[in-house]
């Protein structure tokens, strides 16, 4: 489904939790298995990391997860085997299906032309929308279904976050395009 109009955009970053065992002793794990930090004082979960696919993952003791880094949903998937192979082999009793969705995706888009962000503001006009750009030089929207929310670059970049699959992102994003062609 290479459709031209969705060319430029691109996955940046993929979030997903859930659980992979009823419990973990964060410890005895973190001693076992290289790349793996535990420091109770400043975080109450391991730090777990591994280089091919590039995955960060949070393992908590009560047997939740989260994974970050993953650039599609397949490195996602061969990362979160790696972590359970880790865990298993040192000695974790992990669930025989771990239960760890998507739960953000982070996109990015180029619209290929400029906008003014201050034309938008004014012809929108809807509560939806924060532009301040002495704080930030990009104006916020958010969608409400899909519930995605898309930062606004007067360069015409934008990055789209929120989604919990191509299709929610892919939608929100002909919404925005929508509305930008009845401002410009």
């Amino acid at each position: 489904m290479a459709d031209k109009k969705y060319e430029s955009l691109k996955i940046e970053n993929i979030v997903a939790s859930g659980v992979v065992a009823s419990s973990i002793d964060l410890v005895a794990f973190s001693n076992k298995v290289e790349n793996c930090e535990l420091n109770k004082k400043r975080f109450p979960g391991a730090v777990y990391r591994i280089k091919d696919p590039k995955i960060a993952s949070l393992i908590f003791s009560s047997g939740k997860i989260v994974l970050t880094g993953g650039r599609n949903p397949q490195a996602l998937t061969d990362g979160l085997a790696i972590i359970i192979k880790s865990l298993r082999e040192a000695g974790v009793d992990t669930l025989k299906e771990p239960q760890v969705a998507i739960t953000n995706m982070v996109c990015s888009y180029d619209l290929g032309k400029y906008i003014n962000l201050n034309k938008v503001v004014i012809t929108l006009n809807v509560e939806n929308i924060e532009y301040e750009p002495e704080q930030f030089p990009g104006l916020v929207y958010r969608i409400k279904d899909p519930k995605i929310v898309v930062l606004i670059f007067s360069s015409g970049k934008i990055i789209l976050t929120g989604g919990r699959n191509m299709n929610d992102i892919r939608k929100g994003l002909d919404i925005l395009e929508q509305k930008l062609e009845s401002i410009m």
